[in-house]
């Protein structure tokens, strides 16, 4: 076992949680991504793997099928499974918080109808706050639910989907003005869906369109799409919670949990970017050495591993600080703009020791290069977390003159 980022205080039953997806990440994914990732393949295969490891209902509660393990083991298996390939945990993370918002959030109807099947990945949950002209500015939401009869008709675009293809529920955030008069706040006036859909592109139920997966630089194998609502009919029945007007603060209480898994996929990949780094070190040589031997070199990985076991250990204290059911939205905040940002840092550092072959497709290092820049904007970018440790740290610090 590798001397980084280690994690104290475990049992028995976490170690062997995390025993087993590392080695499944060894064997299963490791050996296949960047084939994959190259072919911008969905990779079912490894989702397969998953959901027979039971790992899709981690968090579920064992009433409804789950192993109801905290959110540090589940943070822990994300670091893992980015640790083999980001894209692979990100088509866990959308599922997870829908599964998260719907046992804290659902009606016992909902939870009942959706959560077992979520637990064995037979149905797989995806979530849409964004849109195309508002980025970060969720408030800024024009998506809209009109009540008709005991329905709610929507229209209306939706932007950054993860899993917009493969996934079968979708829980989406729309402005409902129902009951709230004029003048009420933005996020007072906001609703999520919980929308069953087919999986697969085109029109995936009547009034709602999949378009297709967006190509992108990186992040490749799980489909990112936009949702295009005309005349989409939910029932009442599908407000989560049964209560229009509680969508941001169910939105919100979801991302702050994902936050905590951003963070662990910056230390996965921070981790690979570093072992990938340390190994060629060793391998190449210059001037009749290793270039590890080169004090330019080691200075290099003696920043990377600093980096790695911080961000690590910043992501864990997260992590356990919601589990003790603590408010930890500075801590999530900190820990995900940490990790993405020591993240990039760490794989441009392994890129520059790899020399020219870290510019070659054949080494697993560009893979990498490609897809660190996504955590620097999934989930709020850098800025918004700064803007939300900021605001924390002055209500914590209040001075009192």
């Amino acid at each position: 076992m590798a001397r980084l980022a280690q994690t104290h205080g475990l049992t028995d039953v976490q170690q062997e949680i995390l025993s087993t997806v590392r080695d499944f990440v060894d064997k299963e994914i490791i050996p296949v991504a960047t084939e994959l990732e190259h072919r911008d393949e969905y990779p079912q295969a490894i989702v397969d793997g998953l959901k027979e490891l039971g790992l899709f209902g981690l968090m579920i509660p064992e009433e409804y099928g789950g192993l109801s393990e905290s959110l540090l083991t589940y943070a822990l298996c994300v670091e893992e499974i980015a640790r083999g390939w980001m894209s692979v945990s990100g088509i866990i993370n959308t599922h997870f918080i829908v599964a998260y918002m719907l046992k804290q959030h659902g009606t016992q109807e909902q939870k009942d109808h959706f959560l077992p099947k979520m637990a064995l990945g037979e149905i797989r949950g995806a979530f849409s706050m964004s849109e195309p002209g508002l980025g970060s500015d969720v408030s800024a939401i024009t998506s809209k639910a009109v009540k008709e009869g005991d329905e709610y008709v929507l229209n209306g675009q939706k932007m950054w989907l993860t899993n917009g293809g493969t996934s079968t529920l979708v829980a989406v955030l729309v402005r409902s003005d129902e009951g709230h008069p004029e003048g009420t706040a933005p996020h007072k006036s906001m609703t999520t869906f919980l929308v069953e859909k087919e999986p697969g592109f085109g029109e995936v139920r009547p009034g709602l369109t999949i378009p297709g997966k967006i190509d992108k630089m990186g992040y490749k194998g799980v489909d990112t799409t936009e949702l295009i609502m005309d005349g989409l009919r939910i029932p009442a029945n599908r407000v989560l919670g049964g209560t229009t007007g509680r969508g941001f603060y169910q939105m919100m209480d979801g991302v702050e949990v994902g936050r905590v898994n951003v963070a662990a996929r910056g230390c996965g990949v921070a981790q690979r970017a570093f072992e990938l780094g340390v190994q060629y070190a060793q391998q190449r040589h210059t001037f009749g050495k290793q270039i590890a031997q080169h004090q330019a070199i080691q200075f290099k990985l003696a920043e990377m591993a600093t980096k790695v076991e911080a961000a690590h250990a910043m992501m864990v204290n997260a992590a356990r600080k919601k589990d003790s059911g603590e408010r930890n939205d500075l801590e999530a905040g900190m820990a995900k703009y940490l990790a993405s940002e020591y993240c990039k840092e760490v794989v441009e550092d392994a890129f520059r020791i790899h020399g020219g072959y870290g510019f070659s497709k054949e080494y697993e290092i560009e893979r990498l290069y490609r897809e660190a820049p996504m955590l620097l904007i999934g989930e709020g970018t850098a800025e918004i977390q700064k803007m939300i440790i900021g605001r924390r740290l002055l209500e914590e610090y209040r001075f009192q003159g």
